[in-house]
């Protein structure tokens, strides 16, 4: 009688060694290239594009000198490329920190929709392009500040400073400020005290509105290695730091009208909105809270002081234009 061939067991280890790669395939962000226009677009960082184009409009138009419409639409067009440039090499560089990171893991690189050299050629170009016709269609003064702009937002910020210091939000806020200053010149072709004004504005703004956020997601930056301010000191530490700069900005924000280069609307708007937004910022202070659940004050600072310096432009550019 013959014995029946038996059947080579299934070997476990293989079983779940296949289970191991069908879960590690599924979970793997799966590239696709070309990378659609909207991956493109998400690398130009558009929330923070329109505040760039509103403050830049706002520089331009708050002006003496007021240019062509086609010559005005053309150098708003590039500080808005500019902008989109600085934002696209931000994300090349950081792609690393981006993955880390709850409120940016679905950016193109992190998610795998974009290769990180497709990013870095398409803001080298961006940024070109957007230099040269500034150059070419308003004035080198106005190209060399958008120049700038991008190379201090990138190289300064970006790579110099944000894995570095807990100041790096301090100092790099200077690329955030340059677009009025780039909307002003291309108007009038050089600078004055406003404009140096309207810069100082936003340069003082950036840490009281950034360290309201890092406070409220300080997990997040600490998982990701950047020594954001309230990561590295104590939340009392930033707390009342964001009180020192908002102080600051206060008296950058009614300098326009107490220098005479606004009028009374202006210095009632900016009086005002300065006068919240330091109270806000002392609620922070006094509150005190332990975790972002409880920072209610910070939340309302946040959001109030993105509304807020769009006033101030805004507010700005009117009181000059009906003057």
């Amino acid at each position: 009688m013959n014995a029946r061939p038996t059947q080579p067991s299934p070997n476990p280890s293989r079983k779940r060694e296949g289970r191991i790669n069908s879960m590690t395939t599924a979970t793997m962000p799966s590239t696709t290239l070309p990378a659609d226009w909207r991956d493109f677009f998400a690398l130009t960082k558009p929330r923070v594009m329109r505040s760039v184009v509103l403050t830049g409009l706002c520089g331009m138009l708050a002006a003496p000198v007021h240019l062509p419409f086609a010559l005005g639409f053309t150098a708003i067009l590039c500080i808005a490329l500019a902008a989109g440039a600085a934002g696209a090499l931000n994300q090349w560089y950081e792609s690393d920190i981006d993955a880390l990171m709850k409120r940016t893991a679905k950016r193109p690189l992190p998610a795998g929709k974009m290769d990180r050299e497709t990013a870095l050629h398409f803001g080298v170009g961006l940024g070109v392009f957007s230099v040269l016709l500034m150059g070419l269609a308003i004035g080198l003064l106005a190209a060399v500040l958008l120049a700038v702009s991008i190379l201090f937002y990138v190289l300064i910020y970006t790579v110099g400073l944000k894995r570095l210091t807990p100041q790096n939000i301090v100092i790099g806020g200077a690329a955030g400020a340059f677009p009025p200053l780039i909307g002003w010149v291309a108007a009038t072709g050089s600078l004055s005290t406003l404009p140096l004004l309207m810069f100082a504005i936003i340069f003082l703004w950036t840490p009281p509105h950034s360290w309201a956020l890092a406070l409220l997601i300080r997990d997040d930056y600490a998982k990701g290695g950047v020594p954001m301010l309230p990561v590295v000191a104590s939340a009392a530490t930033t707390r009342w730091q964001m009180l020192f700069y908002a102080v600051l900005m206060a008296a950058a924000a009614v300098s326009p009208w107490a220098l005479g280069l606004a009028g009374i609307p202006y210095g009632a708007v900016a009086t005002i909105g300065s006068a919240v937004f330091l109270g806000l910022t002392l609620w922070v202070v006094v509150a005190r809270a332990d975790t972002p659940a409880e920072m209610k004050a910070e939340r309302f600072l946040f959001v109030y002081s993105i509304g807020y310096i769009l006033m101030i432009f805004i507010s700005l550019a009117v009181d000059r234009l009906t003057a």
